[in-house]
């Protein structure tokens, strides 16, 4: 068997951060692990695996893609009547609506 250590780990979180602020990785899949608190430019696309529970958050998250004036792209994945309940919530208060 493999074990990892919580040192490790963080070192491995240390090293896949650096690779998205020296501009390596510009694709982010992101849960509430990595929902707040961690400022990286330039990702490309934003894949919300997990929806936040409310629309301050999950506009935080699609936030990192596109942002300082470039292109972006964000993908969530609606699975439940509470996440229906998020984007639906978002639309009304940005008045768009969410493909």
């Amino acid at each position: 068997m493999f074990y990892r250590s919580s040192a490790h780990a963080y070192i491995l979180r240390i090293k896949r951060y650096k690779e998205f602020k020296e501009f390596n990785k510009r694709i982010c899949v992101a849960t509430d692990v990595f929902g707040r608190g961690i400022d990286i430019e330039r990702i490309n696309l934003a894949i919300n695996y997990d929806l936040p529970g409310d629309a301050d958050s999950y506009l935080h998250r699609v936030g990192r893609a596109g942002r300082f004036g470039t292109k972006g792209l964000s993908v969530s994945f609606v699975s439940s009547e509470a996440d229906e309940e998020v984007i639906k919530s978002v639309e009304k208060r940005f008045e768009s609506t969410i493909p």
